[in-house]
Parts: structure tokens; sequence; C-alpha cells
């Protein structure tokens, strides 16, 4: 394999860049804007662009963080919000790797049998325990409706 060869589906080592028929992987792209050659071209018209990615991504993390405490997609609205931003910024970039490679860690880890097995029994020995303090609750207070209902 050559390192300087342009063949589809090889990997290019020296640059570490991953290439499959002519297209970087998307976790492998260069850093840096992404904007249309012909905005790039001009300096105004590339600011003026990225005054605009940097509005609009800031609008949908505003948006997901109200969503937090409000019924919705929070998070994932947040993290398009920052998908926005990469789009244009080095740092959002930076900060969407990160995040992807210890959401891919965290995916691993639980699919790890030992790690399953260990959650299984912790969420059943927390069922168990809610279900002995409800039951002990139920035979000490009975149940109690919170409103009167009245025959008619």
């Amino acid at each position: 394999m050559n390192t300087g060869s342009n063949e589809p589906g090889e990997v290019a080592v020296a640059t570490g860049q991953i290439e499959v028929d002519g297209v970087k992987s998307d976790s492998e792209q260069g850093l840096g804007s992404r904007a249309p050659e012909f905005i790039k071209a001009r300096r105004v018209l590339h600011v003026s662009w990225q005054v605009g990615v940097f509005v609009i991504g800031l609008a949908v993390v505003v948006a997901g963080i109200i969503m937090l405490p409000l019924p919705g997609p929070g998070w994932v609205v947040i993290f398009g919000g920052m998908a926005i931003w990469a789009t244009e910024f080095v740092w959002a970039q930076l900060v969407l790797r990160w995040t992807k490679r210890k959401v891919t860690e965290a995916a691993q880890r639980a699919l790890d049998p030992k790690v399953r097995r260990r959650n299984i029994i912790l969420t059943s020995i927390g069922l168990v325990i809610v279900a002995a303090l409800v039951g002990f609750y139920v035979w000490k207070f009975g149940i109690v409706m919170p409103w009167k209902i009245k025959d008619q």
C-alpha cells in the first residue's frame, strides 16, 4: 500500500485519515470550516457565514437547555446545536469528537457481560427494596386516594 496513493478504500497512514471510495470518514475529516469554497474565498462573507452559524447553533443549544427541565429531548437538541457549531468552529468539532468517543466507550462498557450482569443485579435489588417500602407503606397506612368520591 502506498501512502501517497489515491486508490479508493486505502488508508492514508501518514495523515491518519481513513478514506473509503474517495470519501473521508466523518470522525477523521480535517478540522476547520465546512463552508462552501465561494464563501471561504471572501473574508466578509465567511465571517457573516460564521456569525449566522453561531447564532443558529446558539438558538438550538438554548432551546435544548430550556428543554432539560421541560418535556422534550433536551440533550439531543443540545448535541444537535453542537453539531451545527461543529460545521464551522474547531473547538466545537473537538468537543463533538470527544463526546462521540466517550459515548462509544460507554456503550462498549455497557455491552460487557460482567457490567450487564452487575447492572441487572443492582436493578433487581433496587426494585425489591422499592417494593418492600411500598408494601410497608400500604400495610401501615393503607391506600388513601387524594380525592373523595361520593356515591350519587
